[in-house]
């Protein structure tokens, strides 16, 4: 009973503790490093491309694993992204302009600075500068992992700062993907796709609160998307805006918890637990062979990290000092500036979603290396070096009157 109980403490431990997402997303990328550098290599490969079909009749879908992951489990992700995007600017830290102002100009900044040195270093390479757009993202994950592990020494208000950031990013990334990497439109599937938008708009309209209801029209959606030319997961998102901030029964009679809480909240473990992980594992793993210092130093991958550990960090502090200073915004409450700096660093920790846009700007397989190590490098630096500033910092003296 006892070892029982500590099972279940521990397990209860990981679930809640805000860094164990970001752990968790590490031993998963780690793990496919060494698989595709060692003996196992093959078997890595041979796993990721092994197809799966579903058929109905004579309808059916043949993808690889990798195409699944990244077509189909990451649409999970961008519901969940989605969901947590549409509270924070009905009810959340983004719902008034005031509140909105520094992490909406902070976000901009973040994303347009590491574009211009992307671009730079790839000026004159058509094909290169399709590449702009993958040091432009924050993962949330190993972002707020990272400050998780500081504990106390970071005020709430720049955990905050950086989530509310971070989640601007998204819906940055998620305008990019739909806007610079959709080819070969058909419009039938997309006059077909609409009709599911439709049925999601009539679903919210009408104060359904069925999950079944949403997560079918949601899957019709995904399906007609997937055959359009629009990246697949922007399904998702979609489904997740239709979703009604309505309250819902908990079960116990009450109507305390709105149906977006409930399936943000359902869902949290299964994205933090196995969609980003599996992500991860499933393209994380690049072949070193003939790696040497000199294949960072390449046009792209260059672009890429350079892009996440400056880009980002001068691009989010930037912007935020300089609207503090003209007064659209204010510092977040017991921070430093040179708190605020270590986190705009940390903001340069793009993994998961620089590595899907990646994958979209990218398809060739001879460039998966090149695009991964850029993203690895830029994302690894910006975490260690947020880190140990931010362990580092002074904290600033407390208003009169108040104690820690």
């Amino acid at each position: 009973m006892a070892r029982r109980k500590k099972l279940r403490d521990a397990m209860h431990f990981i679930q809640h503790h805000e860094a164990s997402g970001g752990v968790i997303l590490l031993i998963a990328a780690v793990a496919a490093l060494i698989l595709a550098n060692s003996g196992a290599a093959h078997l890595y490969g041979a796993l990721l491309d092994t197809h799966v079909s579903v058929r109905v009749g004579e309808w059916g879908l043949d993808r690889n694993l990798l195409h699944w992951i990244n077509d189909g489990l990451m649409v999970v992700f961008f519901f969940y992204v989605g969901l947590e995007i549409k509270r924070e600017l009905v009810e959340g830290e983004l719902s008034s302009i005031r509140q909105a102002a520094l992490p909406v100009i902070g976000a901009a900044g973040g994303m347009a600075v590491p574009a211009v040195i992307y671009t730079w270093l790839n000026w004159g390479d058509a094909y290169a500068l399709r590449g702009w757009a993958i040091p432009t993202a924050t993962d949330i994950a190993f972002a707020i992992g990272v400050l998780a592990l500081l504990g106390p020494r970071i005020p709430s208000s720049l955990k905050i700062f950086l989530l509310a950031l971070a989640i601007i990013d998204d819906l940055g990334a998620i305008l990019i993907i739909a806007i610079f990497y959709t080819t070969n439109l058909s419009l039938a599937a997309l006059a077909l796709a609409a009709v599911g938008i439709v049925g999601l708009i009539v679903l919210n309209r009408r104060r359904v609160t069925s999950t079944a209801a949403y997560v079918l029209m949601g899957a019709f959606v995904w399906l007609c998307v997937l055959q359009s030319g629009v990246h697949a997961t922007l399904a998702g998102v979609i489904t997740a805006f239709a979703v009604p901030l309505l309250p819902v029964s908990n079960g116990n009679g009450d109507q305390s918890d709105t149906l977006a809480v409930k399936l943000q909240d359902g869902l949290h473990p299964w994205v933090t637990f196995g969609v980003l992980p599996a992500f991860a594992f499933a393209n994380a793993g690049v072949s070193l062979a003939g790696f040497t210092p000199e294949s960072l130093l390449s046009a792209i991958p260059f672009g890429i990290a350079l892009g996440l550990f400056a880009g980002k960090a001068i691009g989010v502090y930037g912007f935020t000092t300089t609207a503090i200073a003209l007064g659209v915004g204010s510092r977040p409450e017991g921070s430093s500036r040179i708190q605020l700096f270590g986190v705009a660093i940390l903001a340069g920790i793009g993994f998961t979603m620089s590595l899907f846009i990646g994958m979209l700007a990218f398809p060739e397989p001879e460039h998966a290396a090149d695009i991964r190590i850029g993203v690895l490098a830029g994302s690894l630096c910006s975490a260690l070096a947020g880190y140990a500033i931010l362990r580092f910092a002074k904290r600033p003296p407390l208003p009169i009157g108040r104690v820690s």
